[in-house]
């Protein structure tokens, strides 16, 4: 029989647990193989797995791609050479399936025909493990949490050899755990997403020594004492400890750094040895210090004796007195830098690897892994999901799952009786759908992002008026970079880092942020200049470090300063204090230092351009200085279009065919909001079928609603003797009453714009604001705003802008722009 050896890979997120091995084609043809047959793996035992093609990029690389049940079932690892031939397969008789020790099960009634569904046309080997998933349908019972893969361990079956799982197969189940060597309860690589670098370096450093150590006697070296990982909290740093101590077979010694400590003398050190001591006995083992900065921070900054001498400690125990044979320290913490120097010289944290914020491919396989179990709808697309989730971490993309599945649990509990078991029809009609993802993806945000997430306001470019010029030059400086980096790679240039945005008060410098975070779909971080600043020297240039470490770590990200006059006033001029200048400096190299903006675009706005530091103002910091003067006619009249918008159109009141009915509540609110009738919950509809009118009935009050003769209009008549006409429009066959336009005709948007010369955007939209104030204080219940209330109005409403504004900010421009030799001479005398 054909027999060929390959090299053991880790297995594509989506076969997780599904049985199969991925080979290349070429080692299918060699083997007589084609997808879904059955394949015989020998490594220190005998296993079976179903065969489907690998992708191109494997194609050729001698792999073969299985996950970490199959490789236990095969007793090797990652790595590691197995044998592969084509399998001789029986059907499976009978099967007796027990869960490992240490795992406590309770098998429900339909828990059999369960785990027989989801194992059908697997195939197996006596002593194999076999996973199973307790998902909502068919939960196990005990401490087993839904969507939580079981492995179960066939402790029988019938006949001997290499077997296929079948409708014709018995399946038992019994809850007395089994005592087996090799359990495979533990996390494998295959419970990792985006992190194969970081694993694969990993793996150099502790299996190898562990499994090789011959090697490194060889070449006459020690082998690593210690690793220390780092990186933002959730990005996997405890989870890739635990997978490499499960898949190296090494005993697993687990401590948090608080833990250590104690308040007895001596307590906290005595820990930390029995700890190594035991890690020695039971060598192979790997020791994992989570939030090693709790218990080894910098011994020159801590006031506490016992945090120096558990310091010592841990050094004395890494290298020096205690011979550690194969043990291996593993450390993680997210503040690398508070750890003591001593322990990151090479002897005792050989390594340090960085674990950071996954990419979009990579956030594509975390997605992967936490929807296996996971019913998704045909219209779930993972990629597009990944496409907006910038700057989540894995535990972010974890609590998003849970939370679209918490989504979909919701739109089916009104179908659900509390009381009486789920029906079966419902369970497996349960879908989480794109929608539960959106909404879930309303709550759930980036954890890196929480001490400084704002909300993304719904602010779009169609609500920004007269500024198609400023528009213009912040997609290109902001959008094009973030939605099409591959361009500017083409082209061989950097994109802009930093766009000032200056002028007037009240142009709309805020609102083109606003926008721009919005339709740029990235992570977006609002600063005031005057909240960086604090009393305490070093605070302020602390908090700009930190708020740029944040938007690098959660690119790409837009990082908007606004009122930038307030942290980079123009250094030198001020007497005293130099905290300014120091703020200045802290800006300036973060803008344009040593690391880099990547993907971080930063918008400033001021209206105070002049004395901002020269130095923030040119190339290579804030590339783009946009000016965002006072609107134009034109521009004018987009504005108030744009704050008349919901006066000048019809609104939806209800659907005739719908009332009384699904649309009672939609009329109600209407007669409530716009009519003056009272709430709803003492509201009472009705409907005359013989001459088709509505009454809505408040006590001593009531309306009674009918359509005209051409049924164009639906009338309301009041029993204090007002009416009011609303349209009523056929829209693809239903008839849908609309609420008259609150603008009256005669209000011209063209005449108004002529009469609001130097006005700026802010002005037109207090002086809309100021005309439907008029007209509610004349009527309260008015139905229309006309021309007179925006002409009392203009009397009120003075523009912002006088003469002498406008020819200082012209000025200001044209020295932005180059301006005149003599300007230019000065404008350099003083940077």
């Amino acid at each position: 029989m054909d027999e060929i050896t390959l090299t053991v890979a880790k297995a594509y997120p989506n076969d997780s647990g599904r049985g199969i091995a991925r080979l290349d084609p070429h080692t299918m043809m060699v083997l007589q193989l084609t997808p879904g047959d059955i394949i015989e793996l020998e490594g220190k035992r005998r296993t079976s797995a179903k065969v489907w093609r690998a992708d191109r990029i494997d194609w050729d690389q001698d792999i073969i791609r299985v996950d970490g049940f199959i490789r236990q079932n095969a007793g090797g690892g990652i790595g590691d050479r197995v044998k592969i031939r084509k399998a001789d397969v029986k059907i499976a008789n009978r099967i007796v399936l027990a869960p490992p020790e240490g795992t406590s099960i309770q098998f429900g009634g339909e828990a059999e025909d369960m785990v027989k569904r989801q194992i059908m046309k697997r195939s197996m080997v006596k002593g194999d493990i076999i996973p199973v998933m307790s998902t909502m349908a068919h939960p196990f019972l005990g401490r087993v949490v839904t969507g939580q893969t079981i492995p179960l361990i066939a402790i029988e079956a019938e006949p001997e050899g290499i077997l296929l799982i079948t409708e014709a197969t018995e399946i038992k189940l019994r809850d007395k755990p089994v005592v087996q060597e090799v359990i495979g309860t533990g996390i494998t690589y295959e419970d990792i997403g985006g992190l194969s670098d970081e694993i694969q370096r990993l793996r150099e450093m502790i299996e190898l020594p562990m499994k090789h150590p011959e090697v490194f006697e060889k070449l006459g070296i020690e082998s690593p004492k210690g690793v220390l990982m780092y990186g933002p909290p959730g990005t996997g740093k405890t989870l890739i400890a635990r997978a490499v101590a499960n898949e190296s077979g090494s005993n697993f010694f687990s401590i948090a750094g608080p833990e250590i400590m104690s308040k007895y003398y001596g307590e906290s050190e005595q820990r930390l040895r029995e700890l190594f001591e035991q890690a020695n006995k039971e060598a192979p083992s790997i020791i994992f210090i989570d939030e090693l900065d709790s218990i080894a921070p910098k011994r020159e900054e801590v006031t506490g004796e016992v945090e120096r001498r558990v310091v010592a400690q841990l050094l004395t125990m890494m290298d020096g007195l205690e011979e550690r044979g194969q043990v291996v320290v593993i450390g993680a913490t997210n503040r690398i830098d508070a750890i003591d120097p001593a322990l990151r010289r090479p002897g005792r944290f050989d390594r340090e690897i960085e674990i950071g914020v996954p990419n979009r491919n990579e956030r594509v396989e975390i997605l992967q892994i936490h929807t296996r179990g996971m019913p998704l709808s045909e219209d779930v697309r993972l990629d597009d999901i990944a496409d907006i989730t910038h700057g989540f971490v894995g535990a972010d993309l974890s609590s998003l799952a849970r939370e679209a599945a918490m989504k979909a649990l919701r739109r089916y509990l009104p179908q659900i009786k509390l009381d009486e078991a789920v029906p079966r029809e419902i369970l497996n009609s349960m879908q989480v759908t794109v929608s539960d993802f959106d909404a879930a993806l309303k709550e759930v945000e980036p954890s890196a992002m929480r001490e400084v997430l704002v909300e993304i306001p719904e602010v779009s470019w169609d609500d920004v008026g007269g500024l198609d010029d400023a528009r213009q030059e912040i997609i290109e400086a902001v959008e094009w970079p973030i939605k099409n980096p591959e361009k500017f790679e083409r082209m061989g240039i950097k994109p802009p880092k930093g766009v000032l945005l200056y002028g007037p008060p009240g142009t709309g410098k805020t609102l083109l942020a606003k926008a721009i975070a919005n339709e740029s779909s990235s992570n977006f971080i609002s600063i005031r200049g005057p909240q960086l600043l604090s009393k305490w020297l070093g605070d302020s240039e602390k908090a700009i470090r930190d708020v740029f470490k944040k938007a690098r770590q959660v690119a790409p990200c837009i990082l908007f300063l606004d009122e930038l006059d307030a942290i980079a006033p123009i250094r030198g001029m001020e007497m005293g204090s130099k905290a300014s200048e120091r703020v200045v400096n802290q800006l300036l190299t973060e803008l344009d230092g040593v690391e880099t903006l990547k993907n971080v675009v930063v918008i400033a706005a001021t209206n105070r351009p002049e004395i901002v530091d020269p130095a923030l103002i040119r190339s290579g910091r804030f590339d783009r200085l946009v000016f965002v003067g006072p609107p134009g006619r034109d521009g004018r009249i987009e504005i108030f279009r744009i704050h008349l918008k919901n006066l000048a159109n019809e609104t939806h009141v209800f659907n005739w065919d719908n009332v009384p009915g699904n649309d009672n509540i939609k009329l109600i609110k209407f007669l409530k909001d716009d009519l003056g009738i009272s709430h709803q919950e003492s509201v009472k509809v009705t409907r005359n079928e013989t001459d088709k009118t509505i009454r809505v009935i408040n006590e001593e009050r009531f309306v009674d609603i009918s359509r005209n003769e051409t049924g164009e209009l639906a009338v309301f008549k009041f029993n204090d003797g007002r009416t009011y006409n609303l349209r009523v429009r056929k829209d693809n066959g239903r008839s849908n009453v609309y609420d008259e336009k609150k603008l009256s005709d005669d209000v011209n948007i063209e005449e108004l714009a002529d009469l609001t010369e130097n006005y700026v955007g802010a002005d037109i939209e207090s002086l809309c604001r100021e005309a439907v104030m008029l007209a509610l204080r004349e009527d309260f219940n008015i139905r229309k705003i006309e021309m007179r209330h925006f002409r009392t109005s203009l009397k009120k409403v003075r523009p912002a802008l006088v003469e002498g504004m406008i020819e200082y900010y012209e000025k200001l421009q044209e020295q932005f722009k180059g301006g005149t030799k003599q300007e230019q001479k000065s404008y350099i005398g003083y940077r």
